[in-house]
Formats: structure tokens, C-alpha cells, sequence
């Protein structure tokens, strides 16, 4: 059972934070499962564009583990993220789909996914959330 009582007892922006990842998983799903190319595509990459830039920003903001003094490993994830969407953007502005289609889809991978997975571990508050209900 899903519980969003622990997620609402931390500070700001680990909710909003979580909250917006978690959106994007699954909007990120539904983008590589529909067509490309038509405006559908293109209004929810933007959502999912704005909305991976604002989980990497207040990434910066969220500091629990503290590996090296404010930062943590995870911390390295940030610039990578937003590199590779203005990365995305203008390869596919440029017309060079095949370099939009690889970014974006690592970037799912790699910024939502394994790095999601992460926050599910024994002691995340993510784990809380989903498995501790």
C-alpha cells in the first residue's frame, strides 16, 4: 500500500521533487510507447522536458546522504541531466532524430530510472512511501 504521509513530513522540495520523478516515469513510458513526431509528442516531451530540469534543480536543494560534504554521488546525475536535455532539444531542433531518440531514452534510463531505483532502498523515504505502508 502506497503511503504519501511520509513524503509529506519532509522538507521542501523532496516532495515536489519525488512527486514530479515519479510523474515523469510514467510520462516517460507513455512517450516512448506512443508515435512520434505529431504535436502529442511534442507537448508532452516539453512537459517532460521542464519537468526532468526542475527534478534536477531542486535536486541540488535536497541534501540527506551527504557523501562529501553537502554533495552526495547523486549529486553527479545534475549536470549530466541538464546537459543532455539541451542536448536533446537541439539535435532535434537541427533535425537529427536518431541523436534526439538515443539522448532522450538514456536519459529516461539513467536520470528516472536507475536513478530511482536508488531512492527505493531500505532507509530512502521513497522506500517508505511504497513498501513500508
Amino acid at each position: 500500500m502506497i503511503s504519501l504521509a511520509p513524503l509529506a513530513a519532509e522538507p521542501i522540495p523532496i516532495p515536489g521533487h519525488a512527486l514530479v520523478a515519479c510523474a515523469l516515469v510514467g510520462l516517460g513510458a507513455l512517450q516512448l510507447a506512443l508515435p512520434k513526431g505529431n504535436r502529442v509528442h511534442k507537448a508532452l516531451g516539453w512537459v517532460f522536458v521542464v519537468g526532468l530540469a526542475f527534478v534536477a534543480i531542486s535536486g541540488l536543494f535536497i541534501s540527506t546522504l551527504k557523501t562529501f560534504g553537502y554533495f552526495s554521488p547523486i549529486h553527479l546525475i545534475i549536470p549530466y541531466t541538464l546537459a543532455s536535455l539541451i542536448y536533446g532539444v537541439w539535435t532535434v531542433r537541427r533535425g537529427n532524430v536518431v541523436a534526439h531518440r538515443k539522448t532522450m531514452v538514456w536519459l529516461y534510463a539513467t536520470a528516472l530510472v536507475v536513478a530511482g531505483a536508488f531512492t527505493l532502498l531500505p532507509g530512502r523515504v521513497m522506500h517508505e512511501v511504497f513498501f513500508a505502508g
